[in-house]
């Protein structure tokens, strides 16, 4: 039909065919959808309303990702608690026992090596077996062994655990850090708000209803994306570029509209099948694009408007 409207402009009004063209309005609609299915609980706008950006638009359940994002708190805190305890040795309490032993240990070894003393005063003079000599000595040194191995207790007990068992640890806190964002990103999901300011063009769902992950529950037409789409004859395709102004009317717009062809259909449309012969090439038109430089509100997608190129610069 706008083909054929094209046509019949042509025929009547040569010299006005080349500079105005029938044509409409279009939007370019925005449908907002969660990437997760869910109940529709909570729908915040209505047809026809305008909101802003970030303004909220619907909320699907969530009791599911709530959960998941409790358990995975507690796995973030349990991890960490388990770095903390590596890095951090021995608790007191058990330090101190250690301690304790070494003391008793280093007055053990200041008992045996007076004994050893004594007996090797009274072997030299012959008053024991040179084999009580033999006893005290085995019996320090068991005594000074004893006391190096408390020592080296007490200083494992104060070191944190091996740097090998510390990184698991390290690994395991950031691994459950990732599963707790990723649940509160589960959560984020499950509201959406408006990306951009503009109409509430049409709400798909009613609360109560499931919704499919991806599906739209809202679609906005953000004023910027409103096009005008005409259609020009083959024979004038040549005299237009992407860039050029061109003027919108509309009944009942107060004034004309400025805009701008964004878009040049690379292939023709026509009705009935037609041959491509020079008496045949005036019946293609080629759909052109026009943004207005400035949103306009009169402009409502569906609009029958007019288009009129600009004169070119001499």
């Amino acid at each position: 039909m706008l083909a054929a409207a094209v046509l019949a402009i042509a025929g009547c009004s040569p010299d006005r065919a080349a500079t105005y063209y029938p044509g409409y309005v279009e939007g370019e609609y925005v449908r907002v959808a969660s990437p997760l299915s869910g109940t529709l609980i909570r729908l915040a706008v209505e047809r026809g309303t305008q909101v802003a950006q970030g303004a909220p638009l619907f909320s699907l359940e969530d009791a599911q990702e709530r959960a998941a994002r409790s358990e995975a708190e507690a796995r973030v805190r349990q991890a960490q608690a388990t770095l903390a305890d590596l890095e951090k040795g021995r608790r007191p309490p058990e330090v101190a026992a250690v301690r304790a032993q070494l003391a008793q240990a280093q007055a053990s070894l200041v008992q045996s090596e007076a004994d050893l003393a004594r007996t090797r005063k009274l072997v030299a003079d012959r008053f024991l077996p040179p084999q009580q000599q033999d006893a005290a000595v085995a019996a320090r040194d068991r005594d000074r062994a004893r006391v190096a191995e408390l020592v080296a207790q007490v200083r494992v007990a104060n070191l944190p655990a091996r740097g090998d068992a510390i990184a698991a640890a390290s690994a395991e806190v950031r691994a459950a850090s990732d599963a707790l964002s990723q649940a509160q990103w589960r959560i984020d999901q499950k509201s959406q708000a408006a990306p951009a300011a503009g109409l509430v063009d049409d709400t798909l769902y009613r609360p109560g209803e499931w919704v499919a992950a991806g599906a739209p529950v809202v679609s906005l037409l953000p004023p910027g994306n409103v096009k005008v789409r005409f259609f020009v004859p083959e024979a004038q395709l040549a005299t237009i570029k992407a860039g050029d102004a061109v003027t919108v009317r509309c009944d009942g717009c107060a004034q004309d509209i400025a805009a701008r062809v964004r878009f040049i259909a690379p292939q023709a449309e026509y009705t009935p099948p037609v041959i491509y012969s020079r008496e045949s090439r005036s019946k293609l038109v080629y759909l052109v694009e026009a943004r207005p430089e400035v949103p306009v509100a009169a402009l409502h997608p569906g609009l029958p408007v007019e288009v009129t190129l600009a004169a070119p610069a001499r």
